[in-house]
């Protein structure tokens, strides 16, 4: 892969690169990150779980605030692992001098949208939906899907859902076909999975890269395009299977880094990891020099957490820079499929902190209860809406269900004659895009469990 290639300018799906005559002000990667800043499927994040489903307290981090904080680490990474291949790399340094801006630039947009697909009720979301799919009750309205179609529903993956709703537009919307009309190169980065739910076994070796799926079908052909105005390297072309986007590696990690140490923050201040095991297990990975004193003492640990936490990560963000620059010539040459942060050297004391977030923060009662609700409530919400789309007789129920989606989601009134498949991934694209609240108010109108207020 070629760093020229890999940085594309030109916005999905075919639009020319804007006259260089003149260095602009606000770059093509930079109008990436605010596209999907006022994007309303990024609005929608604010109201949507990270960890704590339905947080009461104003200082655990939704989806939104997740999403932010990680693009703030993203851009720092990929400003300082480019900048170590550019000192390492006079020719590179020469054809690309503003490598780092532009990294930076373009993992910090990636980051930005990489939960922008995810459903409500957090990981569980997937989950929930993926189960329905796989379920007897769903099993009359996949009868005539393909394997592959089916495979994205009963596996139903938010990063492949992302990349839909950013390359995506709806015919009720418009004649467009752009989505949000991000540059290739976002494009890319953002795709940390680039296979499909099903790919040839011959062609699967193992990595990183190959733990999920990053397209449904109906976006294999957009993604195969995408693969070749970048130029990455094929596993399985014919199937839309591809090593990854070198920054991909860099989003990843910044995912990594963000979910596992701030969610443990969050289960310190909520009470439910002793707070000072958990700030000394921080302070352990931080590693200070023995006898290095602060200038300051700390009267709240909350305060002191916060100091630690954010030491913590401009640490390992360096550290994971200097990992990727390592293994950029692997990377580049498509050999190396490993999360950067199983590299650093903290890296038993970051498991710890990932078990003893599962055990006391993912486990704790609270979640669990809600999140088993969130089963019933997107289940049922699909169960209801598919049984309405598919009643060839539209009674009445079924009539007033179909009017109560949007119209972008209803097969009626499309261009063209839509299939099975399709009908169902645009119910999905509703109930998976609906906030927490959203979803769990619509589920308790229509099962008659409360009125809509003001009734």
């Amino acid at each position: 892969m070629q760093w020229p290639k890999l940085l594309s300018q030109r916005r999905f799906p075919d639009q020319q690169l804007a006259s260089t005559a003149a260095a602009p002000v606000r770059g093509a990667f930079v109008q990436d990150y605010d596209r999907v800043v006022f994007s309303s499927a990024f609005r929608r994040l604010q109201r949507k779980t990270q960890v704590m489903p339905l947080p009461e307290t104003d200082f655990v981090h939704t989806r939104l605030t997740h999403s932010l904080e990680t693009a703030v680490v993203g851009r720092s990474l990929g400003r300082l692992a480019a900048r170590h291949l550019l000192e390492a790399d006079a020719e590179l340094a020469a054809a690309l001098p503003n490598l780092d801006q532009d990294c930076g630039d373009i993992v910090a947009a990636a980051c930005l949208s990489h939960d922008i697909g995810n459903p409500p009720f957090g990981h569980s979301g997937e989950d929930a939906i993926s189960s329905y799919f796989a379920s007897s009750a769903a099993a009359p309205y996949l009868a005539r899907l393909t394997p592959a179609e089916v495979a994205d529903l009963q596996h139903f993956e938010g990063n492949a859902a992302g990349f839909r709703i950013l390359t995506h537009t709806y015919a009720a919307h418009s004649s467009g076909t752009a989505g949000l009309g991000l540059t290739y190169a976002t494009l890319g980065a953002f795709t940390k999975y680039p296979r499909p739910s099903l790919v040839p076994g011959a062609a699967r070796v193992g990595g990183a890269s190959e733990k999920k799926y990053g397209h449904f079908q109906t976006e294999s052909a957009r993604f195969r395009h995408v693969a070749a105005e970048l130029g990455l390297l094929a596993k399985d072309e014919a199937s839309g299977f591809y090593h990854r986007h070198p920054l991909a590696f860099l989003v990843e990690a910044a995912d990594d880094l963000c979910y596992r140490i701030i969610d443990f923050e969050d289960g310190l201040k909520l009470g439910l990891i002793e707070p000072q095991a958990g700030l000394g297990l921080l302070k352990k990975m931080l590693n200070d020099p023995p006898g290095r004193v602060g200038s300051v003492q700390w009267y709240d640990w909350r305060e002191e957490l916060g100091y630690v936490r954010a030491r913590l990560i401009g640490k390992l963000v360096a550290e994971a820079a200097g990992l990727f620059a390592l293994h950029a010539p692997a990377i580049m040459a498509g050999t190396y499929d490993q999360p950067l942060i199983k590299e650093l050297s903290c890296w038993t004391d970051l498991q710890e902190v990932q078990r003893l977030s599962i055990e006391k923060l993912y486990r704790s009662r609270p979640v669990l209860e809600i999140e088993a609700a969130g089963f019933e409530v997107l289940g049922g919400l699909l169960d209801a809406f598919l049984c309405a789309i598919f009643d060839e007789s539209r009674g009445h129920r079924s009539r007033k269900l179909l009017l109560l989606l949007p119209e972008q989601f209803r097969a009626e009134g499309q261009q063209a004659d839509v299939s099975d498949y399709e009908k169902i991934l645009l119910l999905t694209d509703f109930v998976a895009g609906m906030t927490d609240q959203n979803a769990l108010s619509l589920y308790k109108t229509i099962k008659g469990i409360e009125l809509p207020k003001g009734f």
